[in-house]
């Protein structure tokens, strides 16, 4: 049952060689924000690990215990170095397991594309108790193992998963943004940001800033679970920057 007075909070683990060498950028953090965001949950915390099994159980453990859930994109294909099933099996103290819905899938997935190869049959691999998450482009599914998810690295196949998980995961409300927009700087407004955040409890003010065609300007981003919140201190900024004689900018610049 979904309390919406509470905030549930995630972790991601990204996990990939690749994405701490350069030669792949991370798209995933960003999708993975979204949609939590979409779902009342909300994304504090991610890491970046390598393929590298004591850094990923380390990262699991730590993570697991401190969210309410924990995301984990990359290292679930079927070559040596996808060793993410072990790992997090290893951190949980669980063996690994062929999961007999995810070997079906796979063999009918590969039924005309040369067949269940030894190395295919390895994305059906699962830590034991786990579940499945379904993969509507490729057939090898994601996994589910209590609050942990384990999802591909591919940022299209991690839509599908996220998609297929939609609206199943107990969540607070949705997070609200405003934004507003100024050419000015950060440090004149800084007092002003504080003391506007500080009178309206329940809100967060995120300041931006950056140089532009020969100008200092910034994006104030204003959140908050309640409209009425969010309204009342979006106007008490306005109205903050207008006595500087600075002029808003609904939306942001």
């Amino acid at each position: 049952m979904t309390d919406s007075s509470r905030i549930y909070t995630a972790a991601l683990i990204v996990i990939g060689d690749e994405i701490l060498s350069g030669r792949t950028d991370d798209k995933n953090i960003a999708q993975v924000a979204n949609w939590l965001g979409v779902q009342g949950i909300r994304l504090t915390e991610v890491r970046v690990v390598a393929d590298d099994a004591a850094a990923i159980g380390a990262a699991v453990n730590a993570l697991r215990t401190a969210h309410d859930y924990l995301f984990t994109t990359g290292g679930i294909g079927p070559t040596h170095d996808d060793i993410t099933v072990d790992a997090i099996a290893a951190a949980l103290g669980v063996g690994v397991v062929v999961h007999p819905e995810a070997r079906a899938i796979l063999e009918a997935h590969y039924e005309t594309r040369g067949g269940l190869t030894e190395a295919r049959l390895r994305m059906a691999r699962v830590p034991a108790g786990a579940t499945l998450i379904p993969n509507r482009y490729t057939g090898a599914p994601g996994i589910r193992h209590g609050n942990i998810f384990i999802m591909a690295g591919v940022p299209a196949i991690t839509a599908g998963m996220l998609d297929a998980l939609s609206g199943t995961l107990p969540g607070g409300s949705r997070m609200l943004s405003e934004t507003i927009g100024c050419w000015v700087q950060e440090s004149e407004v800084a007092d002003l940001l504080g003391r506007t955040e500080k009178a309206h409890p329940g809100t967060q003010i995120g300041s931006y800033p950056f140089w532009r065609d020969g100008r200092t300007g910034a994006n104030f981003v204003i959140r908050s679970v309640d409209a009425e919140s969010l309204a009342a201190c979006s106007r008490a900024l306005v109205a903050g920057l207008e006595a500087m004689a600075r002029s808003p900018i609904a939306g942001g610049i």
